[in-house]
């Protein structure tokens, strides 16, 4: 079995080529993602938006390093370089994560960055200027959630 550091390791160098499933091969499958663009996700849910991501980032560039891990906790730095298709902005976020581990997987991943930084790149002087208001927070975690709601449902009716 990988150690919790190689496991990490996998997962973002999955990202890296844009391997959805490979990434998803990481998580446990009662998974718990959250982040201040999508809010908590639980499974399936995580999957789809790690399958949403990779399949519209197409200029997608992920780094990571800072890989750390023990028995039950890890933690990695990460920076995501993109084009944000709504508003066809150039992203750079710059991202920690940190991670809980059971059986072999990660059952909780949390990724933290600033929200207002991030609103600034991706919606311009709008994001600038209200950015830290809890109006635009709200309103950037429903279009997020309606785009990965959409998605899935794409997805389903595909199978």
């Amino acid at each position: 079995m990988p150690s919790h550091a190689e496991l990490i390791q996998t997962f973002y160098t999955s990202f890296q080529t844009r391997d959805a499933e490979g990434m998803i091969a990481c998580y446990h499958p009662e998974v718990t993602f959250s982040d201040p663009v999508f809010g908590r996700l639980r499974g399936l849910e995580a999957a789809s938006m790690w399958r949403m991501l990779c399949e519209r980032g197409k200029d997608l560039q992920i780094t990571f390093s800072g890989v750390r891990a023990d028995e039950t906790t890890g933690s990695a730095h990460w920076e995501a370089i993109y084009t944000f298709s709504k508003a066809k902005r150039r992203v750079h976020n710059v991202i920690e994560a940190s991670f809980v581990f059971q059986d072999g997987k990660i059952i909780r991943h949390d990724d933290r960055f600033d929200l207002w930084k991030w609103s600034a790149m991706a919606l311009g002087p709008l994001g600038r200027l209200l950015g830290w208001t809890r109006f635009l927070r709200f309103t950037i975690r429903k279009d997020a959630r309606k785009s990965l709601e959409a998605f899935m449902a794409k997805q389903e009716s595909e199978q």
